[in-house]
């Protein structure tokens, strides 16, 4: 009876512990969710006019982008709160820019083609992205 005992706790032990390893991993800090960037308004706009011009929303569905509601790509709402970029690299201001700037050298084959967007664009483009929407996107789905 004593060691059947001694196996009920060590195997509620070992549950406890597989909890706590389960929920950790869940954690922001750890399953690389990116904590909210500061970029200016005017910033975010230019990222916004230049999403337009560049058509991103003939294949992404992306709020507060007037005609934005492409759905042949992954919709970039909440993009602020992804943990990573195309399913593959951690969501940092860097790995962004490198994305949209040339997605074929990071995923050959990849649907996104390389537009000739410059640095300075992808990091604008990345404010958009990176911000909060406000209610006005949200009305604008």
């Amino acid at each position: 009876m004593k060691s059947h005992l001694k196996l009920e706790r060590r195997t509620q032990a070992a549950v406890a512990l597989a909890v706590a390893i389960f929920l950790t991993a869940c954690s922001t800090q750890v399953n690389g969710q990116p904590e909210p960037r500061a970029n200016s308004d005017d910033r975010a706009a230019d990222g916004r006019r230049l999403i337009a011009s560049y058509g991103c929303g003939a294949c992404h569905s992306i709020p507060g982008v007037p005609g934005a509601h492409g759905e042949a790509a992954p919709p970039l709402d909440r993009f602020y709160r992804r943990a990573y970029i195309a399913g593959r690299l951690p969501n940092t201001q860097e790995n962004l820019v490198g994305w949209i700037q040339d997605p074929q050298r990071i995923e050959p084959g990849t649907a996104m083609p390389t537009l000739g967007v410059t640095e300075d664009e992808a990091r604008a483009i990345g404010a958009y992205l990176y911000r909060e929407p406000t209610l006005g996107d949200l009305m604008n789905r």
